[in-house]
């Protein structure tokens, strides 16, 4: 349970930091949640739809419809048609909110960077296999 406990605490001060910055930026916690949401799914070269946010947070159409007006009212994030599919609309961060991140969140992830390093490749792997695993329990079953 030590493990559980830890990765609880881990999650609470991620969440914490999260929380400062939307304060800090005039955004709700489920908006830098959505950004987040955004960042992965441009990193998986995935199509981000208002469908693919929703989902992902948990909302209902009608709140994911708010989180995005929020976003685009704030410039951080834009609609676009989708070039390949005209009726789909897509949701981009605007490079604005990456500087905002990077200026926030960049000592962060470089100090846990620094953790990560400290440890040889094969503790990595584990780490990894640990996380990995870890996300898939928390996943609810329909997402697997």
């Amino acid at each position: 349970m030590d493990i559980v406990h830890l990765l609880r605490a881990v999650s609470v001060e991620f969440g914490l930091r999260q929380a400062e910055f939307a304060a800090r930026n005039g955004m709700h916690p489920t908006d830098v949640r959505a950004l987040i949401c955004l960042l992965d799914a441009a990193r998986a070269d995935e199509p981000a739809t208002a469908g693919l946010l929703g989902t992902r947070l948990g909302l209902n159409s009608a709140g994911t419809t708010a989180v995005i007006d929020r976003l685009e009212r704030l410039g951080h994030v834009s609609r676009t048609r989708d070039p390949h599919d005209r009726r789909r609309v897509l949701l981009q961060i605007e490079p604005g909110a990456l500087r905002l991140g990077h200026t926030f969140f960049d000592p962060l992830i470089t100090d846990l960077l620094a953790v990560i390093s400290s440890f040889a490749p094969p503790e990595q792997s584990t780490i990894r296999h640990f996380l990995t695993s870890a996300r898939t329990a928390f996943t609810p079953e329909p997402h697997r």
